[in-house]
């Protein structure tokens, strides 16, 4: 049988990624989640500005509980 009278009496089926379900929940989306990237370990200049305005930040006496 032709692939194209295949499609025509069978359609064109499309199914979901081959990657097991475990696998997929697990994968970090964007660079803010990643803890690296947050504390400003992997060398980028403004990754540290970043973790430094968030350290000053949370160590504000406003921001602390108590």
């Amino acid at each position: 049988m032709n692939d194209i009278e295949k499609i025509l009496e069978h359609g064109i089926s499309f199914s979901g990624s081959s990657a097991p379900k475990d696998e997929k929940g697990k994968k970090v989306k964007t660079k803010a989640k990643k803890k690296a990237y947050i504390t400003g370990q992997h060398f980028s200049e403004a990754a540290k500005k970043k973790a430094d305005i968030r350290r000053r930040r949370a160590n504000r006496p406003s921001q602390k509980r108590g």
